[in-house]
């Protein structure tokens, strides 16, 4: 079955302020075992392997180029869901901080949209700090714009922040790639961020048939939040390269 985005639609000039309202996991997300060492945990996120095998034409970009120990740049974005601007310094009371560049249209965040759902709602509650930005230009896929966002966030409840990076500045300050990608930032004390994760959710891709678990990632916060060490080994992110203003020099 071939996967394809129509697009049959314009962006609209303004901004949907709609209030936050969080409705409850109709399926709760629980790991598979408990955290006991590094590398220990399973947590089962998708419930069965695809029936159908699903053919994804799209462009494949690896997450690269970013070494650990990279402070968390600053950002100050607006939140279309909601109109309230956020910036680095509201999740400094956190000790870790996901900082994940998705879109809407993507066929690998689609993959992993429900589970990455299930996931921040764990962790949220064990003190992780998370928070999603789109960089995507609207002039070539308006469909990932500040309208169709905040239906979005609706539409899945997102129980975290969808921002929108109209400039790029952000994902060129994080030098983030393709969507999704991943940055897991931890802080001691008073220390700035500091990049401990970069690297897939999982082995599972669109066309694989392999289960979402979220595994590589779920382990690595497991890390943080138990103050352990964070993997070595991180495989890199699969995405959709991130689309960029027509004339973008990068």
């Amino acid at each position: 079955m071939a996967l394809a985005v129509t697009v049959s639609f314009s962006v609209g000039a303004r901004l949907l302020h709609i209030p936050r309202k969080l409705a409850p996991l109709t399926t709760p997300f629980r790991p598979a075992c408990s955290f006991s060492k590094m590398g220990s945990n399973n947590l089962q996120l998708g419930t069965s392997v695809p029936a159908r095998k699903l053919v994804v034409r799209a462009a494949r970009t690896e997450s690269e180029g970013v070494s650990l120990g990279f402070r968390a740049p600053h950002f100050e974005l607006p939140e279309p869901r909601t109109g309230k601007v956020w910036k680095l310094e509201d999740f400094e009371p956190y000790p870790a901080l996901l900082v994940m560049f998705i879109c809407n249209h993507c066929p690998f965040v689609k993959h992993l949209k429900k589970d990455i759902v299930k996931l921040a709602n764990f962790y949220m509650k064990k003190g992780l700090a998370v928070v999603a930005i789109s960089s995507n230009s609207v002039a070539t896929h308006p469909q990932d714009g500040p309208q169709f966002m905040a239906e979005e966030a609706k539409q899945f409840n997102y129980p975290f922040p969808y921002l929108y990076d109209e400039s790029q500045d952000v994902a060129r300050e994080f030098r983030a790639v393709c969507t999704p990608e991943f940055f897991l930032f931890k802080k001691d004390g008073r220390r700035p961020y500091e990049l401990v994760y970069h690297g897939q959710f999982d082995d599972s891709r669109p066309s694989n048939n392999v289960p979402v678990t979220g595994r590589d990632l779920s382990v690595a916060i497991d890390c943080v939040l138990s103050s352990q060490p964070a993997p070595s080994v991180q495989k890199p992110s699969v995405g959709c390269s991130i689309k960029w203003h027509p004339g973008t020099n990068l």
